[in-house]
């Protein structure tokens, strides 16, 4: 028999007493188990004694009064921000100025600034690699290339590290567009990709190469020019290289280098360009002022590299296990992710800051402390850091 009246609504149902970010208990428990767990620890304005080498700041311009200065000029005069995109409001002459003098100075073409190195990488794989291409990916590529991997709708190829014979194979194999995607310099052991083999390679299959090199301006290349600009790639028509400038630079952003028809189609396709806040003024004169500091002053990229060199052969004279630099990255292997805790902050209660790197951020799963020389280090201040590092070295 049927009815007209609606069906009764049952026995009301109590709210849910279980938050649902209740799963996040149990990822903490795991993190910390694994001994995983990362804080965030504000640094203070006045370091006291306390002696940095966990900083990227390579060539020892964050506080430079020139940079300082720039960075102060440029808010003066244009504002604490960059009020909009670049497209809207967030494009000033600045940002051109330091377009302009960043590509000349690398050897490109033309140049793209960013928010930041990570907005860079995602521009650049993202809008170089459309559905049907292949991407052919370094397997110890820093995270922003790998999320730009993800986000771009071409096919990825993980190739083992540093490995052109792998890099020729997986370009064999894919008939269409490709590009190969590689730091210049690794973050986490400070070695460096064959760049001249990776590019002689993609040219025997008309492949691209787009090289972050955020660890090599400023440390590599005559004059601190880059990786690439040592490699024969600069102006290249085949490459393109992001860049960040927060490290050897003291400041923050980051930019594309490339053919002018490459930086054209990033402006028109790249979404972590169009639809992010421009670079702060402040952000892009602190740069500006930079680079035009270490155009007048070149040896600072040689003094880099020699500081990581002296580090490099100091710890291993201790005994301890330190990956050679290519670079001024300085790697020293710990046993675990525990003790490359520990370690670390046994070496800050001696008055030395050094970065701990452990799993996920390393992709071969071994605890390391990373070291990165500057180019303003004493060599007593070099010793005094070999001295607290194999003293408080796990035994």
């Amino acid at each position: 028999m049927s009815t007209n009246e609606p069906a009764s609504p049952g026995p009301a149902r109590e709210p849910s007493r279980r938050s649902p970010f209740d799963w996040l208990d149990e990822q903490a428990r795991l993190r910390a188990d694994a001994g995983l767990v990362r804080t965030l620890r504000p640094r203070a304005a006045d370091a006291g004694n306390l002696l940095d080498l966990a900083s990227n700041d390579y060539l020892g311009l964050t506080r430079h009064p020139e940079i300082t200065e720039g960075a102060a000029a440029a808010a003066r005069l244009w504002g604490g921000g960059a009020t909009g995109s670049r497209l809207v409001t967030g494009s000033t002459r600045l940002h051109e100025d330091l377009e302009r003098e960043l590509a000349e100075f690398c050897g490109f073409e033309a140049a793209l600034v960013l928010s930041s190195g990570y907005a860079a990488n995602l521009a650049a794989v993202t809008a170089l690699a459309p559905h049907g291409s292949l991407i052919v990916s370094d397997a110890g590529n820093h995270a922003s290339l790998i999320d730009g991997c993800r986000l771009a709708r071409a096919t990825t190829r993980v190739v083992p590290h540093a490995d052109p014979g792998a890099v020729r194979k997986a370009l064999e194999a894919h008939d269409g567009p490709a590009v190969l995607v590689s730091d210049s310099v690794f973050s986490v052991d400070g070695d460096a990709a064959p760049l001249g083999e990776l590019a002689s390679v993609c040219r025997e299959s008309g492949a691209g190469l787009i090289v972050d090199d955020a660890h090599g301006l400023g440390v590599l290349g005559v004059g601190g020019r880059g990786a690439p600009h040592a490699a024969g790639l600069a102006g290249a028509a085949d490459t393109v290289v992001t860049l960040t400038l927060s490290k050897s630079f003291g400041s923050q952003g980051g930019a594309v280098l490339g053919p002018a028809k490459v930086i054209d189609h990033l402006v028109n396709a790249a979404r972590t360009f169009i639809f992010d806040t421009g670079l702060a003024p402040a952000a892009a004169g602190a740069a500006l002022a930079a680079l035009r500091l270490l155009r007048r002053e070149p040896a600072r990229a040689a003094r880099a590299r020699q500081v990581a060199a002296e580090l490099h052969e100091r710890l291993t004279a201790e005994g301890l296990s330190a990956v050679r630099p290519e670079a001024a990255v300085v790697s020293v292997r710990a046993p675990g992710p525990e003790s490359a805790v520990r370690w670390a902050a046994d070496c800050r209660a001696a008055g030395l800051a050094v970065g701990c790197f452990r799993p996920p951020s390393v992709p071969d799963g071994v605890s390391r402390l990373r070291l990165t020389a500057r180019a303003d280090l004493t060599g007593a201040q070099i010793a005094d850091a070999v001295r607290v590092i194999s003293r408080t070295a796990p035994r």
